[in-house]
C-alpha cells in the first residue's frame, strides 16, 4: 500500500476466491476496495500527483485489508507504477541503531514523541505502517483511535468516515470476520505489517518522504480456517509533515515488491501459526 502518486494495476483475474496466490508463486498481490466497482473493485488508477483523501484512504485500505482479496490463479492486468521523488535522497545503508535513545511518549498504544531529525522521520514511518497494518483496523472503534494518532487532524474526520464505509460487513465477511469485525470462534485473524527497512526521499524540516519496505501477513489462522495466513511484500511512501511537536501521515501510497524468491520452508499448520500470532508479540521500531 513517490508520496503523491497512486498508481494501481487492473484486477481482471479476479475469481470468487477471497484469498489467493498468483500463477502459484505464492506471490500475493494487494487489491483495493473501490466502491464504483461491481464487485467492490474498480481499475487502479494511472499514476498521477495527488494531496486528496481519496489517495490516503484508498492506500491504508490496500494496506490493511485488501491483501485478504488475491486471487486464487488469478492474474492481474499491468501493475502500478513505482513511486518515485525528485527530492535529495539520503544514503541507503543498512537501518541500524543511531545511538538516538528510542521514544518513550505513547499516543494510544502508538509510539509518539519522535525526534525532529531524518532519524524521527524514519521511525515514526515505520511505526506507523506497523499500527496501520494491524488486526486493530478492522474494528471501529480501534480503527478511528490508530487514524487519529498517525494522521494530520486536519484529514482525521473526513477519513475516518471514509474507512468506516470502506470496511463494510461484506467486506470484513470476505475477510472471514464477523459484521462487526469480531473473529468467529475458534479461529485467530491475523494482519500485520512488518518494515524490513527505510529510505528517506525527501526530508525539509518540518517535511520528510519516508519509504518503508515491508512484508505482511494475512489471514486466519485455526482449524476449519478456509482463508490461510499468506504472505506479501511492498513499499509504503510516507509524506510526513512535523504537527504539534511529532510526525504526522499528510499522504501516502503503496507499490508492490521487491518482493524475495520464497524459501523451501515448509508451510505451518493453521494451528502453529494462531499460536505464533498468539505467542508474538509486535515490534516498536526506532533508529
Amino acid at each position: 500500500m513517490s508520496l503523491d502518486d497512486d498508481g494501481y494495476g487492473n484486477d481482471s483475474g479476479r475469481s470468487g476466491d477471497g484469498y489467493s496466490t498468483i500463477g502459484g508463486t505464492r506471490q500475493t498481490r494487494t487489491r483495493l476496495p473501490d466502491g464504483e466497482g461491481g464487485d467492490g473493485y474498480g481499475p487502479r488508477r494511472p499514476a498521477r500527483s495527488s494531496r486528496s483523501l481519496v489517495t490516503v484512504v484508498g492506500v491504508i485500505v490496500l494496506l490493511l485489508g485488501a491483501i485478504a482479496f488475491a486471487n486464487m490463479g488469478g492474474d492481474d492486468g499491468d501493475k502500478g507504477g513505482t513511486s518515485g521523488n525528485n527530492g535529495t535522497q539520503a544514503g541507503t545503508s543498512p537501518t541500524a541503531a543511531t545511538g538516538t535513545k528510542p521514544v518513550t511518549g505513547k499516543n494510544g498504544e502508538i509510539p509518539s514523541g519522535f525526534a525532529h531529525d531524518e532519524q524521527g522521520a524514519q521511525s515514526a514511518a515505520s511505526n506507523f505502517a506497523v499500527a496501520l497494518g494491524s488486526a486493530d483496523m478492522f474494528n471501529a472503534a480501534s480503527r478511528q483511535t490508530i487514524v487519529q494518532a498517525t494522521h494530520d487532524p486536519a484529514i482525521v474526520d473526513k477519513l475516518v468516515a471514509d474507512l468506516n464505509t470502506a470496511y463494510s460487513p461484506g467486506f470484513l465477511k470476505n475477510v472471514g470476520l464477523n459484521d462487526d469485525g469480531s473473529t468467529p470462534g475458534g479461529l485467530t485473524f491475523v494482519s500485520r505489517t512488518v518494515p524490513v527497512g527505510t529510505k528517506v526521499i525527501e526530508h525539509g524540516g518540518d517535511t520528510a518522504t519516508v519509504e518503508v519496505w515491508c512484508t505482511g501477513l494475512v489471514g486466519m489462522a485455526g482449524q476449519g480456517s478456509t482463508k490461510p495466513v499468506t504472505e506479501t511484500w511492498f513499499t509504503i511512501s510516507e509524506k510526513l509533515k512535523w504537527i504539534g511537536d511529532d510526525w504526522k501521515i499528510e499522504s501516502s501510497s503503496q507499490t508492490e515488491g521487491p518482493t524475495p524468491v520464497s524459501g523451501d520452508n515448509r508451510a505451518s499448520s493453521a494451528d502453529e501459526i494462531a499460536g505464533a500470532v498468539e505467542g508474538y508479540g509486535g515490534f516498536v521500531y526506532a533508529r
